[in-house]
């Protein structure tokens, strides 16, 4: 559904406007690490510190080569740790722990998180105030954002009484199908103005930036779809999501 394209591109355009960002990868496939250029080899990731091996956040934290914008990476040993946090002393919190030294830091903090609703998912949902969905305009995407919808109120009730939904941006959008029309027009009907004015359209410059390792508005600045997240980011500002 283009959430790691989203985050990146997100963060591209956040630092042109000045913004400091920092990235959490926080899904196992390690994708928002390898569309940064950052090794997650032979240096500790979000793994080390969700469980304890790495104390001190700073130590997690690399730079890239776009000006304003840090990573703390993942890689599949985070798969790993669902299953030593079940049975942690408030394990939901553990993330929000983790990040709570460096939150001064930084102007934003964009967490990407894996596609499923797990217990890394709920640790994220507990450290964030807001939540940006990328929708896929296919049918089939919109059977997963009424759950994901009923989570975030769970957590919003038990867990984060702060976190808010901060809205709904279509991603891979394909004005010359009937189809993809359809899905937005229902997403719109469903959601009122959580739906975002911003669409994002399908093009291949998106994997050719994250073969590059760069967000779009640094591989191609001039091109559409860098301008439409640079309108995302406005968008949000404007909304009250990022400061």
């Amino acid at each position: 559904m283009g959430k790691t394209t989203t985050t990146i591109s997100l963060a591209g355009a956040l630092a042109e406007y000045g913004r400091n960002v920092l990235l959490v990868d926080f899904d196992p496939q390690g994708a928002l690490s390898s569309g940064m250029g950052v090794s997650t080899h032979d240096a500790p990731t979000i793994y080390d510190g969700l469980i304890g091996k790495e104390s001190d956040v700073r130590t997690l934290i690399q730079p890239t080569k776009i000006d304003g914008i840090h990573v703390i990476p993942a890689n599949i040993d985070l798969s790993a740790a669902e299953v030593h946090l079940v049975s942690e002393v408030a394990r939901e919190h553990i993330l929000a722990n983790l990040l709570k030294p460096v939150l001064a830091d930084y102007d934003v903090v964009l967490i990407d998180c894996q596609p499923s609703l797990g217990l890394l998912t709920v640790n994220a949902l507990t450290a964030a105030h807001g939540v940006l969905i990328p929708l896929e305009a296919e049918y089939f995407a919109l059977r997963g954002v009424a759950l994901l919808i009923d989570t975030i109120e769970k957590v919003q009730q038990r867990l984060n009484p702060s976190l808010q939904l901060d809205g709904i941006v279509a991603t891979m959008y394909d004005a010359r199908t009937l189809h993809a029309k359809e899905v937005l027009e229902r997403v719109v009907e469903g959601f009122g103005d959580k739906v975002l004015d911003t669409v994002i359209g399908r093009t291949v410059k998106f994997p050719d930036a994250s073969v590059a390792a760069m967000p779009i508005t640094e591989f191609a600045p001039k091109h559409a779809s860098a301008e439409t997240y640079r309108q995302l980011a406005r968008e949000l500002v404007a909304r009250g999501a990022i400061a």
